[in-house]
C-alpha cells in the first residue's frame, strides 16, 4: 500500500508529538512540519526527517493528510484550505470557534469524501475504550481537575478541559440535551477557571460535570449509574471499575454486588488516535470522533459558556 504523505501544521507543545507519531508509522511519510516560528519548525523537522515550512499554503494539494495543531481561532481557515484541496484533516479540539464554522468544514469534507476527525484524545484512553455500551446511563458525574497551566488560558475552562467529558458523555447518552444549568467563576484569568454544568437529556439522563484548572491536585474521573450497574472510570490511572448485581444473595431477597476492576497498561492515546485517523483514510470508515461529534461537543460547550457569561 502506498504511503500517505502527511504533514503537521503547528509545532508547539502538542504539534511536535503529532510529528513524532506520523514519523513512526510505517504507512505514513512525514513530508513537512509548519510553524510561523521558523526555528521551532526546523527543530521538529530535523528530529523527524521532514521539511520545515513557515507557510502551510505551500503544501496544499501536495499531501494526503494533515494534523492541524494551531490556535483554535485558526482551525476553520486552515482546515478549510486543506479540505477544499482534497486533503484529509485531523484537527485538534475544539473543532472550531463557532458552530457555523464547524458546519462548513463538515459539509466540505462530506462533499469531497474526506475524513474529518477531531482530536478529542480522551476517547482513545484504554479505560474509555474498555467501557461497554450495553446499558444507557441514568446519571453521570464527572470531575476534571488540574493545577493552573498558562498554556491554555486563552479560552475558558469549559473549552479547555470540560469539553473532553462533554464529548464522552454525549457519545454515551446519545440523546439531545434538553436543558443546561451552569455556574462558574474566574479566579486567575479573564475567563471562567472553575465551572459546573448540569445537563438534562431528553431521555431523562442527568449529567453533572465539573472542571477546574486552579486545583491543587490532578483528577480525571467519571462515574455513571445504569439500570443494573455502577461504573467508575479513572482516566488518569486508566482504571475501569464495574459494580453490578450478581446471581447470589447478600441478604435474603437482596442480590449481592459483584465488583470487576480492570487496570490498563499505560498506552499512547495520541498514537492510537493518529493510527485510527490513518486507518479511516485507508478504509473509508467514519472516525470515532467525527466532525459531527466534534460539532456536537462544541455546541454544548458554547451553550455552557454562554450561561457563564464567557465569550
Amino acid at each position: 500500500m502506498k504511503k500517505l504523505k502527511c504533514a503537521v501544521i503547528g509545532t508547539g507543545y502538542l504539534g511536535k508529538f503529532h510529528a513524532e507519531k506520523y514519523a513512526s508509522l510505517p504507512d505514513c511519510e512525514l513530508v513537512a512540519v509548519v510553524d510561523i516560528n521558523e526555528a521551532a519548525a526546523q527543530a521538529v523537522a530535523e528530529k523527524n526527517g521532514a521539511t520545515a515550512l513557515v507557510d502551510y499554503r505551500g503544501l496544499l494539494g501536495t499531501v494526503d493528510a494533515v494534523s492541524i495543531v494551531v490556535p483554535t481561532t485558526l482551525h476553520h481557515a486552515v482546515a478549510k484550505d486543506f479540505l477544499t484541496s482534497g486533503v484529509h484533516v485531523l484537527v485538534e479540539k475544539p473543532i472550531t470557534v463557532t458552530v457555523a464554522e464547524a458546519d462548513e468544514l463538515i459539509a466540505i469534507a462530506k462533499e469531497n469524501n474526506l475524513v474529518l476527525q477531531v482530536g478529542h484524545l480522551e476517547r482513545f484512553n484504554p479505560a474509555v475504550l474498555g467501557l461497554d455500551k450495553d446499558e444507557k446511563p441514568l446519571f453521570i458525574e464527572s470531575h476534571r481537575l488540574a493545577p493552573f497551566n498558562p498554556r491554555a488560558n486563552d479560552v475558558s475552562v469549559v473549552l479547555d478541559l470540560m469539553i473532553h467529558d462533554i464529548d464522552i458523555i454525549l457519545a454515551l447518552v446519545d440523546s439531545e440535551v434538553e436543558r443546561i444549568d451552569a455556574s462558574g467563576t474566574a479566579v486567575l484569568t479573564q475567563g471562567t477557571d472553575i465551572a459546573n454544568a448540569r445537563l438534562l437529556f431528553k431521555n431523562g439522563c442527568v449529567a453533572n460535570v465539573t472542571a477546574s484548572r486552579i486545583s491543587m491536585k490532578l483528577e480525571r474521573k467519571m462515574r455513571m449509574f445504569r439500570p443494573s450497574s455502577y461504573v467508575s472510570v479513572d482516566f488518569q490511572n486508566r482504571v475501569l471499575t464495574k459494580h453490578r448485581t450478581g446471581s447470589k444473595e447478600m441478604f435474603p431477597g437482596i442480590p449481592e454486588i459483584e465488583t470487576e476492576e480492570s487496570v490498563f497498561e499505560s498506552g499512547d492515546a495520541l498514537l492510537e488516535e493518529i493510527k485510527h485517523f490513518v486507518l479511516c483514510i485507508q478504509t473509508g470508515d467514519n472516525p470515532l470522533v467525527s466532525g459531527v461529534a466534534g460539532r456536537r461537543a462544541l455546541a454544548t460547550a458554547i451553550r455552557i459558556t454562554g450561561l457563564l457569561g464567557d465569550k
